[in-house]
């Protein structure tokens, strides 16, 4: 197996996982979380996401946390870490630029239903509408991903063919942006599905500029994660605590943790950078501010180990 000696893991958690929260998360909070992962070695990770609060109201504060990250007691543990943030549009993307965003994320979807439900337009329309934004990214030396949604399966239209990931891929490439991300969005994927995804994406990508994103409605995530390993993967994004439902599958339990993927990770002798202790730390803080427990099998059992007498 082509397995890397290294994986980079961006961490979603405060921003892709928080999104679809119904509980109101502060600034304090929300800066509290970033603090504890960046103290357990992230130096990858997306802050919040410019975009209308009309839309996402847990973000409404998207310039407060980036100001808060911007105080002196943040600056000794940002050093060498990326904060990203999402932009879908050009108001989108001057607003992060002005709260200093070092990288912003596109997203486009591999199925037109998806497209159209998700933010009214179709898959073509949308990358129109992010080509001026990434240029301006680049003008401004501001670094651009993007991630490709139901890279595997659509809540619409069921099964997503390979060769349309392939096809929205090839648009980003083209437009400039400079990873990806392949995302099983309602995680239905497995192993060989996210393969012929991942595959696609290559096409177009070199190995270390794709990124696998899984979430763990059926309980998928880490065996599609091993099979992006098997493929050389060695960029995934992951969520602490497993944070981020999934609106359009009922009882989904969102992004895999940040937490198992580490311990799997680790368990094969691939380095990350973090360490696992003070994820659970950063995991059992949200799980207080959230008011329940972590969905994270390694953060419950690593809890329960420290709790015994």
């Amino acid at each position: 197996m082509n397995y890397p000696s290294r994986v980079h893991i961006t961490e979603v958690g405060p921003r892709d996982g928080l999104q679809n929260e119904k509980t109101h998360v502060g600034v304090a909070d929300k800066l509290g979380l970033i603090e504890r992962l960046l103290q357990a070695g992230v130096r990858h990770f997306e802050a919040t996401s410019f975009v209308s609060p009309k839309w996402v109201p847990q973000m409404a504060d998207a310039a407060e946390v980036m100001a808060g990250l911007g105080g002196p007691n943040f600056a000794p543990l940002l050093d060498g870490a990326t904060v990203s943030v999402l932009t879908p549009n050009m108001r989108g993307l001057e607003a992060a630029l002005a709260a200093g965003a070092q990288e912003v994320v596109v997203f486009g979807a591999a199925s037109e239903a998806f497209s159209q439900k998700n933010i009214n337009c179709s898959i073509a329309e949308s990358m129109a509408m992010f080509a001026p934004v990434v240029a301006a990214a680049h003008a401004a030396g501001v670094a651009t991903r993007g991630a490709i949604s139901c890279s595997v399966g659509c809540p619409y239209e069921g099964d997503v063919a390979p060769q349309k990931v392939g096809e929205v891929a090839r648009m980003m490439q083209a437009m400039g942006v400079q990873r990806i991300a392949v995302a099983d969005t309602i995680g239905v994927g497995t192993p060989r599905k996210v393969q012929a995804a991942m595959a696609a994406a290559l096409a177009h990508y070199d190995v270390a500029h794709v990124a696998g994103h899984f979430h763990d409605t059926y309980g998928q995530a880490l065996a599609n994660t091993l099979a992006a390993l098997q493929m050389g993967v060695s960029h995934f994004e992951s969520s602490i605590a497993g944070l981020g439902g999934c609106p359009y599958a009922k009882g989904a339990t969102g992004n895999v943790a940040t937490e198992d993927v580490v311990y799997l990770l680790h368990g094969m002798g691939i380095d990350t950078g973090l360490a696992l202790d003070g994820l659970v730390d950063a995991a059992a803080f949200i799980g207080k501010v959230l008011g329940r427990p972590p969905n994270s099998r390694v953060t419950v059992a690593m809890l329960n180990q420290r709790d015994k007498p």
